[in-house]
């Protein structure tokens, strides 16, 4: 068996340094656990917080009159600078796909687009305030994963408890459509009640307590029933928050009560037993 060539030598040197490469700046910007990484996760907060901060004042005329030039300069640089860190992220890890399609490689993404498309359609740069949205990584860099964990916990209720939410809303928007229409009849096609439409839009702000004040009753008997609407919407708004937080608790006991002889926390509400190994379990 013959020695591996020179050429073949610097062939196996190059893979290496490429792959040692490809390490470094992979644990700089996934990981938080250097000096380094700590610190490319500073910047990035910096600057995202500096485009955000850039993409505000360009709304406000006399600031973007006098330093317009200044934030399309920084942001043409953030931009670049988000670009190069998007393409490193897929370049550095192994399995690309995951990262692509995970959440925060989608608001990696989302976050350098709106650049791109303002080039051509000049309104579509005030889509770069998403990226505020890649704020959630002082998470990790300040070892609160736990919070996150938290978000994740909630979102799983909201999801469990979607269902209810769907019935309320549906139940919500008939109720809405049947006051409006009646509305519309009481006030006798007064100014902001010309239409059903439009009194079915009084509806939704008076229900929801938003209260906007644009439209308003005029006789007596659509202020009587606009103040019944209004007591009634203060009960109505905490119908989605009872049924989320009574979601909450019942997942919050399903984690509490944990198998102390297998493990199994797969146990429901009203069970005093393990399923697996019928050990005691209730609290």
């Amino acid at each position: 068996m013959t020695e591996p060539g020179p050429e073949l030598e610097q062939e196996f040197d190059y893979i290496s340094e490429r792959k040692k490469w490809k390490r470094q700046v992979y644990r700089i910007i996934y990981r938080a656990d250097t000096p380094l990484g700590k610190l490319f996760d500073i910047c990035l907060l910096v600057l995202i917080a500096l485009s955000a901060f850039i993409v505000m004042m360009e709304s406000v005329p006399t600031f973007d009159l006098e330093y317009h030039v200044y934030f399309i300069v920084l942001e043409i640089i953030i931009s670049i600078i988000f670009t190069i860190e998007y393409i490193l992220r897929i370049v550095t890890i192994r399995n690309k796909r995951s990262y692509v399609f995970s959440f925060f490689g989608l608001i990696d993404l989302l976050a350098i687009v709106p650049f791109y498309l303002s080039l051509f359609f000049p309104i579509t740069k005030y889509f770069l305030i998403i990226r505020m949205l890649r704020m959630l990584r002082i998470f990790r860099i300040l070892n609160l994963l736990d919070f996150m964990n938290d978000g994740t916990f909630i979102i799983r209720a909201l999801r469990n408890s979607s269902r209810k939410i769907y019935i309320f809303l549906l139940f919500l928007m008939i109720f809405s459509v049947i006051v409006g229409s009646m509305m519309y009849m009481v006030e006798g096609h007064r100014e902001g009640f010309e239409s059903i439409p439009q009194s079915v839009y009084w509806a939704v702000v008076t229900v929801t307590t938003v209260g906007y004040g644009d439209v308003a009753p005029q006789t007596p008997i659509g202020k009587f029933f606009a103040t019944l609407l209004m007591l009634a919407g203060y009960s109505i708004i905490a119908v989605p928050t009872g049924i989320v937080t009574a979601e909450m608790r019942n997942k919050r006991q399903n984690l509490e009560k944990i198998c102390p002889r297998c493990g199994n926390d797969d146990i429901d509400d009203d069970a005093n037993y393990c399923k697996k190994c019928a050990e005691r379990v209730a609290l």
